[in-house]
C-alpha cells in the first residue's frame, strides 16, 4: 500500500503567463508557494477476489473491470500513461473542496503519478513527476491548462517558473528570511465563497483570447507586474506594497476572459480593501473558489467580519516539501 501527501498551490503573481501560446512566444514568469493543505492518494494492488478489477473512490466511487471504463479522467489517463494494465484501488482524500482555484486537479495528478511509480517501486524527481503530470493532462487528456500547478505541486516550496521557447521551464528557490517568511504567512487570508466551478471553459476562453491576440496587453502587464513583484521580495518590502502588486495584476486578470470575476466578486473584493486588505485576487482560472488577500493581521478580524459570503477561512501555511511518499507498505501483487 502507498500513501502520497501532495500541496495545493497559490500563485501570488504571473498567473495566465503559463500557458504555452504565451509564454513559449513571450515568456512567462510565475511566484507561488505551495500550501500545506493536501491531497491525499491511498493506492494498492486489488486482489483478485473481486467482480470488478479495479475500484476508484473520490468524490464517488467506481468499480470496473476494464480501466479503459474509469470515468475519472486523471485516474484513467494515468493508469494509461504508465501502461499499468493490474487492478488496482485508488482512494483519494483532499483538505480542501476541489475547483476552488488552487490547483486541486495537478495535485491529483502529480500525487497519483508518484503513488503509481512508487506501488512498481520506482521514484521520480519532482522535475519528472512535474513534466509528466504536463504531459497527462496537456496530451493525454488534451485539458486546456497552464504548467504552474503541476509543478507546484511537484516541488512546494515558495517558488519562480520561469518560461519560454520550446516549453521549456526552470524552476528556482525563492530565497526569504524565515523571518519573512513567517510575516508573509500572517499577513494573508484565505477564504473559500463556496462556489466550485470548472475551469476548463475559462481557460479554454483565455487560451483562444491568448491565440488571438485579444489579451496581449493584459498579459504583457501581468508579466511586467511579476517581474517587478520579484524583485520586490528580494528587496523584502513592506507587505503594502506587495498588495499594491497584486491589486494591479487582479485588475488586469479580470479582463483575460469573461466570466474570470462578477459583480457580487468584486462587491467583495472591494469591501476587503475599504476595511484594510492591501491587495488580493480571486485564485485559479475565476468564477468562484477561494480569495486571497493580503492584509496587516490586525485587519483581519474585520474584514472577516465585513465578507459574510465567505464559507470557510482556511489557515494559510507554505508547504515546503512538495510531493511525497509518507506511507510505503509492499504487498505482492497477486495475478
Amino acid at each position: 500500500m502507498i500513501i502520497t501527501r501532495t500541496p495545493y498551490r497559490l500563485s501570488f503573481f504571473g498567473g495566465g503567463t503559463d500557458y504555452n501560446p504565451w509564454f513559449e512566444e513571450n515568456g512567462g514568469l510565475v511566484l507561488a508557494v505551495g500550501l500545506a493543505h493536501y491531497c491525499y492518494l491511498t493506492v494498492r494492488y486489488l486482489p483478485p477476489f473481486f467482480e470488478h478489477k479495479t475500484r476508484v473512490v473520490y468524490g464517488k466511487e467506481e468499480n470496473v473491470i476494464n480501466n479503459k471504463d474509469i470515468q475519472h479522467p486523471s485516474v484513467r489517463g494515468c493508469l494509461e500513461y504508465l501502461n499499468i494494465s493490474e487492478g488496482v484501488e485508488i482512494h483519494h482524500d483532499g483538505d480542501l473542496p476541489a475547483r476552488s482555484g488552487l490547483g486541486s486537479s495537478s495535485s491529483f495528478t502529480v500525487g497519483l503519478l508518484n503513488s503509481l511509480y512508487a506501488l512498481k517501486q520506482q521514484m521520480k524527481s519532482p522535475r519528472q513527476l512535474a513534466e509528466e503530470a504536463i504531459d497527462v493532462e496537456q496530451n493525454w487528456l488534451k485539458e486546456s491548462v497552464g504548467i504552474q500547478d503541476q509543478i507546484m505541486a511537484a516541488h512546494g516550496g515558495f517558488r519562480i517558473i520561469e518560461m519560454g521557447p520550446d516549453a521549456n521551464w526552470n524552476v528556482k528557490n525563492m530565497l526569504l528570511p524565515k523571518e519573512y517568511l513567517k510575516s508573509l504567512e500572517d499577513n494573508v487570508l484565505l477564504g473559500f465563497s463556496g462556489i466550485s466551478r470548472m475551469a476548463e471553459q475559462h481557460a479554454k476562453n483565455k487560451i483562444e483570447n491568448i491565440k488571438q491576440g485579444k489579451t496581449n496587453e493584459e498579459l504583457q502587464t501581468i508579466f511586467s507586474i511579476a517581474q517587478e513583484a520579484l524583485q520586490a521580495f528580494h528587496d523584502q518590502v513592506g507587505f503594502d506594497e506587495i498588495g499594491r502588486l497584486l491589486d494591479q495584476s487582479w485588475q488586469c486578470k479580470r479582463r483575460l476572459a469573461e466570466g474570470v470575476s462578477a459583480d457580487w466578486m468584486d462587491d467583495l473584493y472591494k469591501t476587503a480593501i475599504q476595511k484594510g486588505a492591501f491587495g488580493g485576487k480571486l485564485m485559479g482560472a475565476g468564477g468562484g473558489g477561494f480569495f486571497f488577500f493580503l492584509a496587516p493581521p490586525n485587519k483581519h478580524h474585520k474584514i472577516r467580519d465585513a465578507l459574510s459570503q465567505i464559507k470557510v477561512w482556511v489557515p494559510f501555511k507554505i508547504d515546503h516539501t512538495g510531493s511525497q511518499v509518507i506511507f510505503y507498505n509492499e504487498i505482492l501483487n497477486l495475478k
